[in-house]
């Protein structure tokens, strides 16, 4: 049997994360545009996969009841429409590094032109819902990324 490949991954360039996907029917809306609500799903999926190249085990931190992140805020703004079948990279930079919180600026692209960008603030929260400082190990792997005012060049 032949062995099936990874999904794919992105990566880190520099203290910017990559994250490729591609534009299919079912992000579409009857105009043949990428639905306005898609920008955020492909947000949270390049989000959940920078984590997971920082070495982040959310899913083991929710099931030993640490907590988990939560989206405390979020602004996005719309400049450009993707369409079936376009080829887009969302990149995500660390703008703010707090105790119980961080804040990143993603930017969905197709090739050199922006389409979207999103302003986003998650919190960590304990399992009663309450905010509680990140673990210790997390800050530190977001920190040997976070460059102060990255977020604001593109």
């Amino acid at each position: 049997m032949k062995s099936v490949p990874e999904p794919a991954s992105g990566l880190f360039d520099g203290a910017r994360h990559l994250f490729p996907l591609r534009v299919y029917y079912e992000d579409t809306d009857l105009s043949g545009l990428v639905y306005h609500a898609n920008y955020l799903r492909f947000c949270e999926r390049a989000r959940s996969d920078m984590l997971r190249v920082l070495g982040i085990d959310q899913r083991a931190a929710h099931e030993d009841g640490a907590g988990n992140y939560a989206v405390a805020e979020a602004n996005m703004r719309f400049f450009a429409p993707a369409r079936l079948d376009d080829s887009l990279v969302v990149q995500t930079d660390l703008a703010e590094l707090r105790a119980a919180s961080v804040r990143l600026v993603q930017r969905v692209v197709r090739g050199e032109e922006l389409l979207v960008e999103l302003a986003i603030r998650v919190g960590f929260i304990a399992p009663s819902g309450r905010p509680r400082r990140q673990p210790d190990a997390w800050r530190a792997a977001f920190d040997q990324f976070y460059r102060p005012n990255s977020a604001s060049s593109q």
